[in-house]
């Protein structure tokens, strides 16, 4: 199995800083997935990256993370967030895992 994460920072690309409360890109982001019939989990991250000329922005980042979720899919997610969230890019990982479910009768 295969675990995709997406990085989306939440700085608009011209203005570099974030537009609008976290909670509403939750919304976008839920939403999206929601329309692609994609199962997700997401979290909330801080952190900071260095551009090409050097600069150095901090930003919030929502962690998106699919399991076993289509490539296609997964590009479409991407290319959609980028977009709605006024990036140049967002990040792609993938990564291979072992998953399991662990069940108890209550």
């Amino acid at each position: 199995m295969t675990e995709t994460k997406i990085y989306v920072g939440l700085n608009d690309m011209q203005t570099l800083r974030q537009e609008f409360e976290t909670e509403k890109y939750m919304k976008i982001l839920k939403h999206v997935c929601y329309n692609y019939h994609t199962a997700f989990s997401f979290s909330v991250s801080e952190g900071g990256y260095f551009h090409d000329n050097g600069d150095y922005t901090q930003e919030t980042t929502l962690i998106i993370s699919l399991i076993d979720a289509d490539a296609g899919v997964v590009e479409e997610i991407a290319k959609d967030l980028c977009a709605f969230f006024h990036q140049e890019s967002v990040m792609v990982t993938k990564s291979p895992v072992e998953m399991y479910f662990v069940r108890e009768n209550l």
